[in-house]
């Protein structure tokens, strides 16, 4: 009963704040449903595309989702259940809503530009430039992390030797393989239906939910083998040619058929939560609060960093700006999509703790190889023992269903490599990389940044997810601060109130940068003692380098608001 409790108080705090706080900062900031998008104003047939409510929708969820609000908060469930719980409702409403509502918000009113040229118009170029290298920064752990999650989604350990191969009776990381692969497919001709021949969206969105029927079939008595290398190598290739093809071929489809697997999970989570709670079968035992110190270190900043995605993600931002604001078709989508998507991936991260929480003293004696598998089997486990057919079934649907997400981020993640890449080289004058001359023309191709994004997080994939995970959520919590302060910066710039971001801004910057202290305190005495591998080297300079970048940023942000405060 205790896990019914928890997700039921959840959904009524998260419509709370969606009706309450989100209609508020809308009123706010001056939502204007009759003012001209970017996707409206700009549209050109590969970025600037203006996408129906449902499937921006689609898009944006699964794009911020992938496996972080999974991952996440089962990782942080060591601390016990109140604190994830907290920090997941109170860290959705107030800070990650906030951010990304903020950031959508502040690019559909800049030409759907991304952060970094938010903090050019508000903070200088010098500012902008620093930020793009951080975020490019942080884009390679996205990579590299879910490129390691969907690998590990794909291979078995009996993969190991096989070059490729279809199999018959595959187990779930094969179907999972096989569904992903047709899911591609499937996208590929919703988009070509839709945006080449016409087709409404709601036939559309029948024949690919059939479709997506039809694949799991197929992947539930086929399977692919490949091994882990083969898998990073053939990931990497997909998410370079997904990323330089028009919107409405690959991304905008494909996330938005992904989106019904979400939803799906996410229903099929909370049926079990109800049934487990009535018939008794299975029991959360996540203790309320473990203590303030775990083996993962001390409850701040550990808690905030691991949570990640289920509370506020510096990711999030990169797509609001990134690829969501140039397909926004009316200003009144901005606070579902923006503020409203983040609310759901709360509500998933609440969901992933009580999935842990059914399974937690296995969880914790390492029983399961990853957070994901831990997730698919707490949920399984509600609906029948491990070795009935319907666990099997859940099972291979859940994880299946986490990898798809973690693609659909790495599909965005990789995109927006591509954008900032190129922003990274070109001057104020030089729209495009046709515009620039000798070797910026070059580094500034869209081909160019793409490659050297994918084959660096690639290869840093292959590390153990424990190594880059880490790292991932401080940065990437990092990122949040920074967008925060770039928002309030430029909203300070236009006149318009920006109090609210105060408090969440100085937070998240705090937390963070003490993660990252630790994190570079502890791999300086691993190195000092001779222990560190290259894997601690290379944490320990990326730590250095984004805590250095973000001090100058803090720096830079303080000057800002100090002029403002003289203006005002």
């Amino acid at each position: 009963m205790t896990a019914l409790l928890i997700i039921l108080a959840a959904i009524v705090l998260l419509v709370i704040g969606y009706v309450g706080y989100g209609s508020w900062l809308a009123k706010q900031w001056g939502i204007d449903p009759t003012r001209k998008t970017p996707a409206v104003e700009m549209e050109d047939g590969v970025d600037y595309v203006a996408a129906p409510a449902p499937v921006l929708m689609g898009h944006h969820f699964s794009s911020i989702a992938g496996a972080g609000p999974i991952n996440g908060p089962i990782q942080a469930s060591v601390f016990g259940w109140v604190p994830v719980f907290l920090w997941c409702i109170i860290g959705g409403i107030f800070f990650g809503g906030l951010q990304d509502f903020g950031s959508l918000f502040a690019s559909i009113r800049n030409e759907g530009k991304s952060v970094g040229e938010i903090i050019k118009s508000s903070m200088g170029r010098r500012a902008q430039k620093l930020f793009t290298i951080f975020a490019l920064l942080v884009l390679i752990l996205v990579i590299a992390s879910f490129v390691n999650v969907v690998a590990g989604t794909f291979f078995t350990a009996a993969d190991a030797e096989v070059t490729l191969g279809i199999v018959k009776n595959p187990t779930g990381n094969q179907t999972t393989a096989m569904v992903s692969v047709l899911f591609i497919v499937m996208a590929i001709i919703y988009g070509i239906l839709t945006n080449r021949f016409g087709l409404k969206t709601l036939p559309a969105t029948i024949i690919g939910i059939c479709g997506i029927i039809v694949s799991v079939i197929i992947g539930l008595n086929f399977g692919i083998a490949i091994g882990r290398l083969g898998w990073i190598v053939l990931i990497g290739v997909y998410i370079t040619i997904a990323s330089l093809l028009p919107v409405w071929i690959m991304l905008q489809p494909r996330d938005y058929l992904s989106s019904f697997l979400l939803y799906g999970m996410m229903i099929l989570a909370v049926l079990g939560i109800v049934s487990s709670a009535f018939r008794g079968n299975v029991q959360f035992t996540i203790p309320a609060f473990t203590g303030w110190n775990t083996a993962r270190g001390p409850l701040f900043p550990t808690l905030f960093i691991t949570v990640a995605c289920g509370a506020c993600s510096g990711f999030h931002s990169l797509i609001s700006t990134g690829t969501s604001s140039k397909q926004l078709a009316t200003e009144k989508d901005a606070k579902v999509i923006g503020y409203g998507s983040m609310l759901i991936e709360s509500a998933l991260g609440i969901v992933s703790l009580i999935a842990v929480g059914m399974v937690f003293e296995k969880y914790t004696a390492g029983e399961f190889g990853s957070p994901s598998a831990a997730f698919a089997g707490g949920i399984a486990l509600m609906f029948g023992g491990e070795e009935s057919g319907i666990y099997n079934t859940i099972y291979a649907l859940l994880t299946l269903a986490v990898s798809v997400f973690a693609l659909t981020s790495l599909d965005t993640g990789t995109r927006l490599s591509r954008f900032m890449f190129s922003e990274l080289f070109l001057r104020e004058d030089e729209a495009t990389y046709k515009d620039a001359t000798g070797a910026r023309k070059f580094l500034a191709h869209p081909l160019v940044g793409t490659s050297f994004m994918v084959i660096v997080g690639c290869i840093l994939g292959g590390l153990s997810l424990s190594q880059i995970w880490g790292l991932f959520g401080a940065a990437n919590q990092l990122l949040a601060g920074i967008a925060l302060l770039a928002v309030a910066a430029w909203l300070g710039q236009v006149g318009k109130n920006n109090k609210m971001f105060y408090i969440p801004m100085t937070f998240m910057l705090v937390a963070t940068l003490c993660s990252l202290i630790i994190t570079i305190k502890n791999k300086i005495v691993m190195v000092g003692g001779g222990a560190a591998a290259w894997g601690d080297w290379f944490q320990l300079i990326f730590a250095a380098a984004m805590a250095v970048l973000a001090v100058v940023l803090v720096v830079e942000g303080i000057q800002t608001f100090k002029k403002q405060a003289k203006r005002a």
